[in-house]
């Protein structure tokens, strides 16, 4: 088998169509879902929680296969007040959402990786350098949710150093909160 080249890059406005699809990944929507043109003009916007500004993509051989958006969570209320009048517009209301992350956390919000280059390594990568990004800004803790029934992801960030160190309630259900802390 043919081994590709894995590279982490910073996103740029035009990544935006597939920052806003990986986000739809991220919480089981596709596309399609009403919610895919909010995260887009999200994805685009220079000062949002979506921002291809807090947008990492991994390439495998020079094509985009999937991103992780990550930010410091202190910053959350902020860079969520634009999803609001989107949600509006789009959706006809504006849903509960919980807070997920917290002050003195750089939050890892949403990866996923398209289909056909699933298993790859792309992940990892993108998980590896948003950690890195964090601790070389400053921050002293990476944090996370994953759902109770994704215990692979679970593995995954497991095997990244990170640990549960609770439960969070976000749209609607508990998730695992892992966290991992600077060495």
């Amino acid at each position: 088998m043919e081994s590709q080249r894995i590279i982490v890059r910073e996103a740029r406005m035009e990544d935006a169509p597939l920052i806003a699809e990986v986000v739809c990944m991220a919480v089981g929507y596709n596309t399609e879902h009403p919610i895919y043109p909010v995260f887009l003009a999200l994805a685009a916007h220079e000062q949002s929680q979506y921002s291809y500004r807090n947008t990492l993509i991994g390439e495998v051989d020079d094509v985009a296969a999937g991103a992780i958006v990550s930010y410091d969570g202190a910053m959350l209320e902020e860079l969520r007040k634009p999803i609001y009048p989107l949600l509006e517009e789009h959706l006809g209301s504006i849903p509960h959402i919980e807070d997920e992350t917290e002050t003195g956390e750089y939050y890892l919000d949403s990866l996923a990786i398209l289909p056909q280059y699933q298993g790859m390594g792309v992940g990892r990568a993108l998980l590896d350098a948003a950690t890195e990004r964090a601790f070389a800004m400053g921050h002293q803790r990476v944090g996370l949710i994953v759902d109770f029934d994704n215990p692979d992801a679970e593995r995954l960030y497991a095997s990244l150093g990170f640990k549960r160190v609770g439960t969070k309630r976000f749209l609607g259900h508990q998730m695992w909160h892992l966290q991992r802390w600077r060495e």
